[in-house]
């Protein structure tokens, strides 16, 4: 079998790239990042009859002049295949919106000048709006690609016509001429010196050469941004700025505009002869106007939107639950099991009162998150996650956010790593430093394990007018709750941040899209994985450390007396300063233990009211935590008050030491990640306080 092809997937944003890469690799991707950049990387080894070969998916990029990180890593990519052949990719699948042909086309015609075999495809051919059919036998021949084919990766249409073209591509030498934009030979004179300085660095011909240097000599900022020597970049400049003296001031003024508006004029001129229709004015309204009219309706669209919100919610307590009772009862079945058939001692206690209780307490869980991301995943498919965008970017910019603040806070529902990392498309630092210090407020997944686990041992099942589930109810509050707060402090922040601004934002609405169940499941799968083996490894760690802390030291007969071990210890040192919060010793050891991760907090009680429990069967959490009495008072040490009061403390606290190491990174200085600690720990502290004394004046225990 012969090896060692690589081709990679581009196109714009929102295109389907990623559903395509899906579709080819299925399960079999691995997830890294960019060499020195935290950016996801998706790459997948692929099998293809006499072939193997390696397929890569870029992050969207509108163009090879980059306007956020994302589309940097794609600019410089290409550069480097151009600086180095042998790194080209033996083939290119370019993805087309078909029903944004002429604007997907900007970016191909760019790659094509690579003269790498592409192969295109228009994805979403199957609903292809009539004004948007064009010939596709003339376009080939007028770009002379290797192949066009229309594609749907919902139905799978053209992917056996992919297959063969890639075949054909690894089983043929081929020479690739493309067609490709004439330059003015006016302009090419003026380009000369620019285009002789960059021959010593890309070995490329002089056609794409002289592409580059006019994409250079109009956008100056492009050249620092690429990696290029310093010394090849200090001449460049030089050369730029030399030439930019030199003319005229006629065509210094369409010199900004010019390269977009000499090739926009290209592909109208190759459209016009494809058959393709230029409607300026469509009489009849698509189906996704249609439905916007709704869904981003100023007044209806932001109820939809917490309805949705609310029934994805309900909807974890709901359908989760037989799942959950089914998990609950496997672990503590397996846990009792391994007690009884290994032999008493040290061991038998580590892996049954510490790794299996503490990990059985965050698996339970799986049900819920893996719902939340089916559902979240399943809004960002359909495409009414740019909507919910859209309908925010006057509220966002009110707040002293950019609108693209949205799709990043967006993404910190699931977590706020990617969300951080995401901020890099939002091109003002002043916006983008708000948005990654009120990221952590908003509730992540890793929070959605607390809440679970305090509403369903403490907040009644009842429903309010027989339709509103109060556990639901409870749960959406606390979501809301971060998020209004993230943006409260946004508008703090603004006032205070003294960097300059640019507050101008344009977002494409693509057309609402049939999710491809396959592509959901994989995501849905990939995320629910990362949960389990990041958390996992946290946990397994944290949970052998805790046995450890809360087994010794024993008195003289042998016995554990919890709240005398280590943990205890620590944990009563700590107790006055939480106790206003209505917070326990035992509370305290696990805002200690989830500095690590905040969804460690269950483990860590799981695995103090097993070690405290006097039987030898595991007990469940929920039942050690309401049947708990403080041998003081001789009352329950939870309530719904001190539930409530534990969720308003996560909703705030700053339990993630990985996402502060990820934001040292972002912001490349330890300043701001030490900020996020500090005022985070001193509002979950003050938010909580005032909950538990509010409520017990209102009389509340």
């Amino acid at each position: 079998m012969k090896k060692n092809n690589k081709v990679a997937i581009l196109g714009n944003p929102n295109c389907g790239k990623t559903a395509i890469f899906n579709l080819i690799t299925g399960l079999n991707q691995k997830v890294s990042n960019y060499p020195g950049i935290t950016v996801e990387k998706k790459s997948s080894d692929v099998k293809l009859r006499d072939f193997s070969y390696q397929i890569e998916d870029y992050p969207g990029s509108y163009s090879m002049i980059s306007q956020s990180i994302d589309e940097e890593i794609v600019s410089n990519s290409i550069y480097e295949w151009a600086r180095e052949p042998d790194l080209k990719p033996d083939a290119i699948i370019y993805v087309v919106d078909c029903n944004n042909i002429r604007r997907n086309l900007y970016f191909c015609t760019q790659l094509l000048e690579l003269n790498i075999p592409t192969i295109l495809l228009f994805n979403m051919y199957d609903i292809i709006s009539i004004d948007n059919k064009i010939d596709f036998i003339k376009l080939k021949n007028e770009l002379n690609v290797h192949s066009i084919i229309p594609f749907s990766a919902y139905t799978k249409m053209g992917l056996s016509d992919l297959n063969n073209s890639l075949t054909d591509i690894f089983s043929n030498s081929i020479n690739c001429n493309h067609n490709i934009m004439n330059i003015n030979k006016d302009i090419v004179k003026i380009l000369d010196p620019l285009t002789s300085s960059l021959k010593s660095v890309f070995k490329v011909d002089r056609t794409f050469l002289d592409s580059i240097s006019l994409r250079f000599l109009s956008n100056k900022s492009h050249v620092e941004r690429i990696n290029l020597n310093i010394s090849d970049k200090d001449e460049v400049c030089e050369r730029i700025n030399t030439i930019r003296k030199s003319i005229d001031s006629d065509f210094d003024n369409i010199l900004d505009t010019i390269e977009s508006d000499l090739r926009y004029g290209w592909i109208d001129t190759i459209l016009l002869k494809c058959s393709y229709k230029k409607i300026k004015v469509l009489e009849v309204q698509s189906k996704s106007e249609k439905i916007d009219k709704v869904l981003t309706h100023s007044f209806f669209g932001p109820l939809i939107f917490v309805s949705i919100l609310y029934f994805i919610f309900q909807s974890i307590f709901t359908w989760a639950s037989i799942p959950m009772d089914f998990i609950d009862s496997l672990m503590s079945n397996f846990g009792n099991y391994i007690h009884r058939i290994m032999p008493e001692g040290m061991l038998r206690d580590l892996v049954v009162d510490g790794i299996i209780a503490g990990i059985g307490g965050i698996v339970i869980f799986l049900p819920q998150i893996i719902l939340l991301m089916f559902f979240m995943v399943l809004l960002e498919d359909t495409g009414y996650m740019t909507r919910v965008t859209f309908m925010m970017d006057k509220f966002m910019r009110k707040m002293g956010l950019h609108g693209k603040s949205v799709l990043p806070i967006m993404s910190g529902y699931a977590c706020a790593i990617p969300g951080i990392i995401s901020t890099r498309t939002i091109d003002s630092w002043k916006e983008r430093l708000i948005t990654i210090l009120i990221l952590p407020l908003i509730s992540c997944s890793a929070r959605l394990p607390v809440y679970v686990l305090m509403i369903g041992a403490f907040i009644p099942d009842l429903y309010l007018y027989n339709f509103i589930g109060l556990q639901g109810l409870v749960m959406v509050v606390m979501y809301f709750l971060g998020t209004i707060t993230a943006f409260i402090l946004a508008k703090v922040f603004s006032k205070f941040l003294s960097e300059k601004t640019n507050t101008s934002f344009i977002m494409e609405l693509p057309s609402y899209r049939t999710p491809i169940l396959k592509s959901v499941l994989s995501q849905v799968y990939n995320r629910g994985k990362v949960f389990i083996t990041e958390a996992g490894k946290i946990i397994m760690i944290i949970s052998i450390i805790l046995w450890f802390l809360v087994s010794f030291p024993k008195n003289q007969e042998g016995e554990i007396f919890i709240d005398k071990s280590y943990a205890g210890q620590i944990g009563h040192v700590i107790e006055p300063v939480i106790e206003p919060l209505g917070f326990d010793w035992k509370i305290g050891i696990a805002l200690i233990t989830s500095f690590a991760a905040r969804e460690v907090v269950v483990s860590t009680l799981s695995t103090i009211y097993n070690l405290d429990d006097d039987g030898e069967d595991m007990v469940s959490l929920k039942e050690a935590m309401r049947n708990d009495i403080d041998p003081d008072t001789g009352k329950n040490v939870f309530t719904p008050l001190v539930a409530i009061s534990i969720m308003v403390f996560y909703v705030y606290a700053a339990q993630c030491m990985v996402t502060f190491a990820v934001v040292k990174t972002e912001t490349n200085t330890w300043k701001w990640p030490v900020f996020m600690v500090v005022y985070m720990t001193l509002l979950a502290y003050l938010m909580s306080l005032l909950v538990f004394q509010g409520g017990r004046f209102l009389g509340f225990i």
